[in-house]
């Protein structure tokens, strides 16, 4: 008997600059100008995104906007219009779901699909993601990049190779050549901290990241040595996931002026909680994990966590989120950014005998802390 082998043909696509393209698409006396979607320099805003004409000066998404206009002085600055984005997001995602059932959303602006079988019986997968970006273009006026390769992980760095309005091909026989030109920041979950770890260790590139002693790569990265040497030979099974549960939720605000006042730290807390809680409770969802974030005047940033029964109690989770605010410094030194959030989310189906064992895991026994 002959096994048959069917290779995956996985499209990733990212609408370029998103945000930013809207406000430029919808305001033409923007175009050619750089702009930066967030909040005011004078109000400690963010950049939430910024136009290809604003990053060559060096502005970037999550940046303090008033460090952006040092970079960028003529950097136009505008609101974000979040009503109007998600509406141009449900016209890209109607196109995908147009090609395919298979369509795994990871944020407004940013898919995968997987073509192997799609509406047009098309079986190149450039050719489909050709006729993807055209029909964005027809639709929205907006550009997007595309990267089509066997898995998800190819198939994403391949979506960044060419920005803006890119489209990259990996085909099978050109995995290899492929991964021996990548640093290990190219890596799934790689960010500049592990990318430091590892090459502290010698790691530098993904061909190292194959050829390293288990024993050093595990020293670096600990248990994500295995999955990170997978993903260095270009190995990547996970399915394209319609319908992507969500993981986790989180409430923040960055203030413009330092906080010191306790009973007004404790007051903000409490609101993002309950804000969580009714999210929870809109999408039938409890969370086992609750956490805060804090950030000092000197943007020292701390979160704490505790973890516990299944929950989406609102008076449970505020009452956690402001024993967690107690294992802090919030009131005793100026906070400029206070978060709170929940994690290890679970459907009514997904609860378990623990869940409602109150008994066995009381509710603040095993309080756990992290500096990020």
């Amino acid at each position: 008997m002959i096994a048959i082998v069917v290779i995956r043909r996985i499209i990733h696509v990212d609408m370029d600059a998103f945000y930013a393209s809207v406000e430029q698409r919808d305001r033409p006396d923007l175009k050619g100008k750089p702009v930066a979607v967030g909040g005011l320099p004078d109000s400690r805003g963010v950049v939430a995104a910024a136009s290809y004409e604003a990053r060559k000066f060096g502005v970037r998404s999550a940046i303090p906007m008033s460090r952006a206009v040092r970079l960028c002085p003529h950097l136009v600055i505008i609101s974000p219009s979040f009503h109007k984005y998600r509406s141009v997001s449900q016209q890209v995602f109607e196109i995908f779901r147009s090609v395919t059932p298979l369509v795994e959303g990871l944020s407004l602006d940013e898919a995968y699909l997987d073509v192997t079988e799609n509406a047009w019986n098309e079986p190149l997968g450039m050719n489909v993601a050709r006729r993807i970006k055209a029909l964005i273009k027809e639709t929205t006026g907006l550009t997007a990049s595309a990267g089509v390769a066997p898995n998800k992980f190819l198939a994403k760095i391949a979506s960044a190779w060419r920005k803006p309005d890119g489209l990259t091909v990996i085909a099978p026989e050109r995995v290899e050549g492929f991964l021996q030109q990548l640093p290990v920041d190219a890596l799934w979950g790689v960010g500049p901290v592990t990318a430091k770890r590892l090459r502290d260790h010698g790691i530098e590139t993904l061909t190292d990241v194959r050829s390293a002693e288990l024993a050093t790569l595990h020293a670096a990265v600990g248990s994500a040595a295995d999955w990170l040497r997978k993903l260095a030979s270009g190995h990547d099974d996970r399915p394209v996931s319609p319908n992507r549960p969500a993981k986790s939720s989180s409430s923040e605000r960055t203030y413009a002026e330092d906080i010191t006042d306790p009973i007004r730290i404790r007051d903000e807390i409490t609101k993002m909680a309950r804000r969580i809680a009714a999210w929870l409770d809109a999408r039938e969802l409890l969370a086992r994990t609750v956490t805060i974030k804090v950030r000092y005047e000197d943007f020292t940033t701390i979160t704490r966590s505790h973890s516990a029964p299944a929950t989406r109690d609102a008076d449970a989770i505020v009452s956690r989120a402001l024993t967690l605010l107690q294992k802090t410094e919030a009131g005793q030194r100026p906070v400029r950014l206070l978060g709170a959030g929940v994690h290890n989310l679970v459907g009514l189906a997904g609860l378990t005998a623990l869940d409602n064992d109150d008994d066995r895991w009381p509710l603040f026994s095993a309080i756990g802390s992290t500096d990020e």
